[in-house]
C-alpha cells in the first residue's frame, strides 16, 4: 500500500462525514460544545448501521467488508 492512501481506509470516510456534518451546523464555541456535537454525531451513527456499512462500499475497501 502507498504511504498515504485515504481511499483504502474506511476511517477516512467516517472522518469526512463527521467534518461535513459539523461544518453544516453552527460552529462550536468551546471544546465542550465541540465534544457534545461530535458525541451526538457518533451516537446517531451507532443507530444507523447502513451508513456505517456505506463506508466500506468503495471498491478499494472490498477486502475489509
Amino acid at each position: 500500500m502507498p504511504s498515504y492512501a485515504p481511499e483504502y481506509n474506511s476511517d477516512e470516510y467516517l472522518n469526512g462525514h463527521l467534518k461535513r456534518t459539523l461544518a453544516a451546523i453552527p460552529h462550536a464555541k468551546t471544546v465542550k460544545e465541540l465534544e457534545k456535537n461530535t458525541r451526538s454525531f457518533m451516537k446517531k451513527l451507532q443507530r444507523n448501521p447502513e451508513k456505517v456499512m456505506s463506508y466500506f462500499e468503495n471498491e478499494n475497501l472490498k477486502y475489509a467488508a
